[in-house]
């Protein structure tokens, strides 16, 4: 069965807008599917965090064309982006006084009521996330008294609480140790298989992206190239970015 594409990028410059516009990444031209999970690597200031901020809608393609499921991501209002597209960038933000556990339930916010109400269902699916990311001893504590750690998987909990088919995650695993990492890259290739999931995420974990993605988008000189995990260690780029050490 071939599969289903969700994203479509076509002649997609991305970068920042200025006097004059700067481009990171030239003429993208990519088509993701459900049931893939795809590693993003390149070397830094490549362009990866720029790729994913521009795939989310958070930054506009300087040119060309994004869709998720044939919709431009940039005329979809910031609610219905939240229902396709969920996101987790480096940048840590202050928590005005919020709790882990309040954080995860932000991810349920695009589908409640006007008045932000969560159902018994809703608070289901936020306890089964803050359980799966080993957070239930820390859920009460204030966002600003978490490790990076800690406050690395309340993010990815919240992402995963929002429960949209596709996902996009900025080295996710950048203050985990090596053991969580290992379970966080397994489950993410669990929800593309079982729940069809098109997921991307960046990392430095190279051993970890061969071992469960599907795809690897190598960020090379202001290129991506998308190519079959089973290619990647023969891409003429691939040892480049690297830096050998594979």
């Amino acid at each position: 069965m071939k599969n289903e594409s969700v994203i479509s990028i076509k002649q997609a410059g991305f970068g920042y807008r200025s006097r004059s516009d700067y481009f990171v990444l030239k003429d993208v031209n990519l088509i993701l599917n459900k049931g893939e999970l795809t590693g993003i690597i390149g070397l830094n200031g490549s362009g990866k965090s720029t790729f994913i901020k521009s795939v989310c809608g958070l930054h506009k393609a300087l040119t060309g064309e994004v869709e998720v499921y044939s919709q431009n991501i940039y005329s979809l209002d910031v609610n219905e982006r939240s229902k396709l597209v969920s996101v987790v960038l480096t940048e840590r933000n202050s928590g005005f006084n919020l709790t882990c556990l309040d954080v995860v339930r932000m991810g349920r916010i695009p589908f409640t009521n006007m008045f932000g109400k969560l159902t018994g269902t809703d608070n289901e699916i936020v306890d089964n996330c803050v359980k799966h990311l080993g957070l239930e001893e820390h859920k009460s504590k204030l966002l600003e008294e978490l490790s990076d750690g800690l406050y690395q998987k309340t993010m990815i909990a919240r992402c995963m609480a929002q429960q949209t088919s596709i996902m996009l995650l900025d080295e996710p695993a950048a203050f985990l140790d090596y053991g969580a990492k290992h379970d966080l890259f397994k489950h993410l290739r669990d929800l593309c298989v079982i729940q069809q999931k098109c997921i991307l995420f960046s990392s430095h974990e190279l051993d970890l992206i061969l071992k469960y993605c599907t795809n690897v988008l190598i960020l090379h000189n202001s290129t991506a190239q998308l190519i079959p995990v089973n290619e990647a260690m023969n891409h003429k780029y691939f040892k480049e970015v690297s830096g050998g050490y594979i």
